[in-house]
């Protein structure tokens, strides 16, 4: 089970209509996609809490969690501060193990 967040966008996703993602990047306003490895989600509700304390951070527009790999996919206007994804990722209550 996968959790997703999806914040309103003021234009393009970062997938194509066909549901296949861009080389890293949201086309249609310049985005950075960046996957962060997170240890101790094992459920759904991992996920989604993970997914929430992210999303929270200024500048994101989507989130996407796994708890099977622990991988977390996180699609910004502009690169993210890591120390800002751990504060969030701490406070959901797991720890960020760095880039994926």
């Amino acid at each position: 089970m996968t959790a997703e967040t999806q914040l309103p966008q003021a234009t393009g996703s970062c997938c194509s209509p066909s549901g296949a993602c861009h080389d890293g990047a949201d086309a249609g306003q310049g985005g950075v996609t960046a996957v962060y490895q997170v240890t101790g989600m094992t459920c759904g509700h991992c996920e989604g809490a993970v997914s929430e304390e992210i999303s929270g951070i200024e500048g994101v527009t989507s989130v996407k969690a796994v708890a099977s790999t622990g991988q977390v996919t996180v699609v910004s206007r502009a690169a993210l501060d890591e120390e800002a994804v751990r504060a969030a990722v701490d406070e959901a209550g797991y720890e960020l193990a760095g880039r994926a």
